[in-house]
């Protein structure tokens, strides 16, 4: 939290001390290695066990399953300190928990629920979320994976491909849940296991930024698996993973808080110690004001998310708060590492300062769970406004 600022009441003495505690692990296990991480571009397996072993996979589950029953805040505040060091890590935080446990836990039976949860609530494997593909992504609904049943043998089979997928080539990953057609207009989804015959995982991709999570295109060619995979109702699969991806813009919004919040700690410090023309560079108006500016924008972001997570933690509607937050916490991350950037000057350009690195992450922000543009149309419809699409 930035400096002077005041803990709003959706923080009690839990979620600070909560905070303390991730902070901490974030700068002391983490930290020291991100660079390292980074330049290898692959997911660090024992920065995910480190995670692991602190309880973050299992913060918002019932402890049945083996997490804590803590609520979405807290989930919120350890995304954000562990992306304020690395955002690889925060996505991969974010995406194992909102988009591979969560639809098993909000929609899977309790047979289905005995046999992946557990592992994924304590963070020993990995889930990972199919819905984009490559002409479907802003368009959800536009999918053209398609499922068959085999009533012969009482297996679907299913046939597609789905893009930029997180977590979902790892040693570690258990399932890949996938969004297919079922019949006309019908989108169904399906728990696929890892090592499913027909289950492709393609190579990774070479990102802009990002490049220690993991994120591959998946191919479904021909894959079969048991009629007791499917995830909740036949034809429920589109309207399940949108509710689960107003939960993802959320967490989303977090990971841009933590991504701005240490943009703006870095260039403040820089700005106090950076000499030139007798002085620091922070006392000069044109670089003082844009980062007193970029303090409020940080704090309007922070106050934008955690008003959301307060909603749903509440049970109260809170799809236009996410996408409010999301919106607007995204665009200032980008403009954060903007700003970081030119305070650094030419230092700020080389690979071994950490806004280097925020700059790359920042810009998946506005995109990934629903770009601004979608963003801008669920809030306009959220006014009453029918915007064309």
């Amino acid at each position: 939290m930035a400096e002077g600022a005041q803990a709003m009441t959706w923080f009690d003495d839990q979620h600070e001390a909560f905070r303390s505690v991730v902070r901490d692990f974030a700068r002391r296990e983490l930290a020291p290695h991100v660079d390292r991480w980074e330049a290898a571009g692959e997911l660090p397996l024992d920065a995910v066990a480190a995670m692991a072993e602190l309880g973050l996979f299992g913060i918002v589950f019932p402890e049945e399953w083996g997490g804590s029953g803590g609520d979405f805040t807290s989930l919120c505040i350890a995304i954000e300190e562990i992306g304020a060091v690395s955002q690889s890590l925060g996505i991969t935080l974010s995406a194992a928990v909102g988009l591979g446990a969560n639809p098993i836990h909000s929609f899977g039976t309790d047979e289905q629920k005995a046999q992946w949860l557990p592992d994924l609530v304590h963070g020993r494997r990995l889930g990972a979320f199919g819905l984009t593909e490559p002409d479907a992504g802003s368009d959800a609904g536009g999918t053209r994976t398609r499922a068959v049943l085999d009533e012969s043998t009482g297996e679907w089979v299913i046939d597609g491909s789905k893009a930029f997928i997180t977590n979902s080539g790892t040693d570690i990953t258990s399932i890949v849940t996938v969004t297919a057609l079922t019949g006309p207009g019908e989108i169904s989804s399906f728990v696929v296991p890892a090592g499913t015959p027909g289950l492709v995982i393609e190579p990774a991709y070479r990102k802009l930024g990002w490049h220690a999570s993991d994120t591959h295109g998946i191919g479904l060619h021909d894959c079969r698996v048991p009629a007791d995979h499917m995830l909740g109702p036949r034809g429920s699969g589109l309207r399940n993973f949108l509710a689960i991806l107003d939960d993802g813009r959320i967490a989303i919004s977090a990971l841009a808080v933590g991504c701005a919040q240490a943009c703006l700690d870095l260039a403040v410090a820089y700005a106090k110690e950076r000499q030139a023309f007798g002085g620091p560079i922070g006392r000069f108006q044109g670089l003082a004001f844009q980062l007193a500016d970029l303090a409020v924008a940080v704090e309007n972001s922070r106050n934008l998310t955690y008003t959301a997570a307060a909603l749903k933690d509440r049970g109260q509607p809170f799809k236009q708060a996410a996408a409010m937050a999301k919106l607007y916490s995204t665009e200032t991350a980008v403009h954060a590492t903007r700003v970081a950037t030119q305070v650094f000057g030419g230092s700020g350009f080389m690979e071994d300062n950490p806004v280097a690195r925020f700059y790359r992450d920042a810009k998946i922000l506005e995109i990934g769970e629903g770009t601004s543009e979608i963003q801008r149309l669920v809030i306009a419809r959220g006014l009453g406004l029918e915007a064309a699409s």
